[in-house]
C-alpha cells in the first residue's frame, strides 16, 4: 500500500492521506491536497514529492516555516515515522516499503543561473555547474561541452531509457553548451526560492515533476502543470529562465 501522512493536532488524529500521487500539496487554501484551515499555515505551505517508494518534504517558502522531527526544515528526505510540524498541526509519515534511493539524491539541487543579458559566446567547459542548496551540501555536477551532432531518429522514451543514459544540455545563459548525465534516480534542477523541478528515472522512462515556484516548468513551450510529465527524446525544457534539451546518449 502507498505511504501515507496522518494529520493530527494535540494528539488527536484528524485524517489520513495516502500519498498516491507524485506531488501532494499542503496549505490553507482549498485547492491543496491536504487543507489545514489555520492562519498560521500559508496558502501553499509545503509539498511532499513521492516517486516510486520514496518521498521527500519541501517547504514552499512559507511565512512561518516547517519542522521535521523538531528541527526547522526546508527540504527533507522522509523516512517512516518522521513527523512534520506545521503550526500546531502534525503530519506523521508512514511507509512500510523499501526505499529506492538515498537521502543524498534529495538534498542536492543543480542550480541553474538565468542569463542577465544575451550570451555572446559559449562559456568555457571547465568549472562547476552547481552551488549549495540551503548552505548545506555542494553538488559538483560533471559538465562538458557537448559536440554538435545531427539529431538522432526520434524514438519513444520508454525504449531509449532501457538502453541509454539520458542527458540534459544547456541551451542558453552562462553555461551554454554544457551537459549533465542524469545518472541518478532523481535529479533536482532549478533555482531554490524561484522554480525547482525533479527529474525521475523510472524503468519505463524519465519524468519531470514540479516542486517549487509560482510558475510551472514548460516542455516544448507548454506548461507541464502539477502532474508528472514524461520526457521524450529531444524535448526542450524551460526552467528558472534556462532552456535545456533532454536527449538520450547513443
Amino acid at each position: 500500500m502507498p505511504a501515507k501522512l496522518i494529520l493530527s493536532m494535540d494528539g488527536s488524529v484528524i485524517r489520513e492521506y495516502p500519498l498516491d500521487k507524485e506531488r501532494t500539496t499542503i496549505g490553507r487554501k482549498p485547492h491543496n491536497d491536504i487543507v489545514i484551515d489555520n492562519l498560521a499555515v500559508s496558502s501553499e505551505h509545503a509539498a511532499v514529492i513521492t516517486i516510486l517508494n520514496d518521498s521527500f518534504f519541501e517547504d514552499l517558502n512559507s511565512t512561518n516555516g516547517s519542522m521535521v522531527n523538531g528541527a526547522p526544515t526546508m527540504k527533507h528526505f522522509l523516512q517512516s515515522n518522521d513527523v512534520i510540524e506545521i503550526g500546531k498541526y502534525k503530519l506523521k509519515y508512514l511507509n512500510d516499503q523499501p526505499t529506492q534511493t538515498t537521502a543524498a539524491d534529495f538534498e542536492k539541487t543543480m542550480v541553474l543561473r538565468a542569463p542577465v543579458k544575451p550570451s555572446p559566446a559559449p562559456a568555457a567547459a571547465s568549472g562547476e555547474q552547481a552551488a549549495k542548496y540551503e548552505s548545506t551540501t555542494q553538488f559538483n555536477a560533471t559538465v562538458n561541452r557537448a559536440p554538435a551532432a545531427p539529431a538522432a531518429p526520434a524514438q519513444a522514451a520508454s525504449a531509449a531509457a532501457s538502453v541509454s543514459v539520458a542527458v540534459i544540455q544547456i541551451l542558453n545563459g552562462p553555461n551554454l553548451g554544457k551537459e549533465m548525465e542524469l545518472s541518478k534516480n532523481l535529479t533536482t534542477l532549478g533555482k531554490p526560492g524561484v522554480q525547482v523541478a525533479v527529474l525521475a528515472r523510472r524503468p519505463h522512462g524519465y519524468f519531470m515533476t514540479h516542486v517549487e515556484g509560482a510558475n510551472f516548468p514548460a516542455i516544448n513551450g507548454v506548461s507541464i502543470g502539477e502532474q508528472p510529465h514524461q520526457l521524450n527524446d529531444h524535448d526542450v525544457i524551460e526552467l528558472a529562465g534556462i532552456k535545456m534539451e533532454f536527449y538520450f546518449k547513443a
